[in-house]
């Protein structure tokens, strides 16, 4: 063997230097990897990033921000295929690809369609050179997203609004309003109330209509929450996140009519009663509280043939009842007024479960915990139109603004 320091000393190259010590180096095995490897990695590298700057795996949800629940859909996807455990093992530190069940999946459900729609962004693209799947860098569709869902900030001027909030539910409870499925009235205007995200939004500004990329007509709004918070979306960044959501509501406009009005309409009787009626039941809690328990109902005939048998129907508690409070009513809708005294004392209803004539258990309705006294307001302010501003308090057996 040559005297390694004389091979030093005279300046060999590498290779001769590692001939001359009788050391062989086996050749460095080149390892290639395919772009659907490489969109794999780049990919989830993200959401390593994610991790590290946030300390915890990217979550679902509609008020998240764009990325995350990108990040988060991409790591279901990440964990369903069989390939990924031995192509990122080494890359998965922090363990975010375990304990999750690996199934077969086609290569389709990475593409960009599929992430998207799970983002609740399913328009087609005018764009179809747009590809946003499992990129390293942010999409044209990712920047769109991000300005169009903006995230949600406090408002700092929510003492104007909570009034607002307060009185819609109102209206919600008695009746004033209802929801409606979004989808058949796509129209956003300012003014205009909606659920989405299980939360109630209000439309307080709209500003001029723009041109998305596009060329499609849109306009920026300032939304207020019923959390305290806001947002400035795009128009149809919230047009989308109703359509997503499964429980994405329109709130009608205010209208206590017809109640009382001066056409008839469907569901009308020209003139009614509204009776009140106390049960003579003996059960024991009935007894109890006869005082306090009352049905209320609305008919268009005579109350006294209305209640004709009452001790054969469970809908009477089968017994005799006595009719503790009548008022005579014009034009008025029965449907409409029985659904806001259902809304109103809907807290309130008697939860009693009695068995009928052939021994099958009946709960009736209609049966309410509430004072004559309080029935007597609330007829009131349907007549005004203020039954709007209150709301039955069951502690204190009391209507409260």
């Amino acid at each position: 063997m040559a005297d390694t320091s004389t091979a030093l000393s005279t300046g060999m190259d590498d290779d001769a230097l590692l001939d001359a010590l009788g050391i062989e180096v086996a050749p460095l095995k080149v390892f290639s990897r395919t772009p659907r490897e490489e969109r794999i990695i780049a990919g989830f590298k993200d959401i390593l990033r994610f991790h590290q700057a946030n300390g915890r795996v990217p979550l679902h949800g509609e008020g998240r921000d764009i990325f995350e629940r990108l990040y988060a859909v991409r790591l279901d996807q990440l964990r369903k295929l069989p390939e990924v455990q031995t192509l990122l093992a080494g890359l998965d530190g922090p363990g975010l690809l375990s304990g999750v069940a690996a199934t077969q999946v086609e290569v389709s459900e990475l593409d960009e369609d599929a992430l998207l729609a799970e983002l609740g962004i399913g328009d087609k693209l005018a764009d179809q050179n747009d590809i946003t799947v499992l990129r390293h860098v942010r999409s044209s569709v990712e920047k769109r997203a991000a300005e169009e869902i903006a995230d949600r900030t406090p408002c700092v001027d929510f003492d104007k609004f909570q009034p607002l909030f307060e009185q819609v539910e109102r209206e919600l409870k008695v009746g004033v309003r209802i929801t409606l499925r979004f989808g058949r009235d796509t129209s956003i205007a300012s003014g205009n109330y909606f659920i989405v995200g299980g939360l109630l939004a209000y439309v307080a500004e709209l500003g001029e209509n723009i041109k998305s990329a596009y060329g499609r007509n849109d306009a920026r709004l300032r939304v207020i929450y019923a959390n305290g918070t806001e947002s400035n979306l795009l128009r149809r960044s919230l047009e989308r996140a109703l359509y997503k959501d499964e429980t994405g509501r329109r709130l009608t406009e205010p209208d206590m009519g017809p109640l009382f009005g001066d056409a008839l309409e469907p569901d009308d009787i020209e003139t009614g009663t509204i009776y009140v009626l106390r049960s003579l039941s003996s059960h024991p809690f009935v007894a109890e509280h006869r005082e306090l328990i009352h049905k209320i109902g609305v008919t268009g005939g005579k109350v006294e043939s209305r209640i004709a048998g009452a001790e054969k129907d469970a809908t009477y508690l089968l017994a005799d009842v006595e009719v503790v409070a009548t008022y005579k009513l014009q034009n008025l809708n029965r449907i409409r007024l029985e659904n806001v005294f259902h809304r109103l004392f809907g807290a309130a209803q008697l939860d009693l479960t009695i068995e009928d004539r052939f021994g099958n258990p009946v709960k009736p309705r209609e049966w309410f915990l509430v004072p004559l006294h309080v029935i007597d307001e609330a007829v009131q302010r349907i007549r005004d139109g203020s039954i709007t501003e209150v709301i039955y308090d069951p502690k204190t057996a009391l209507l409260v603004g």
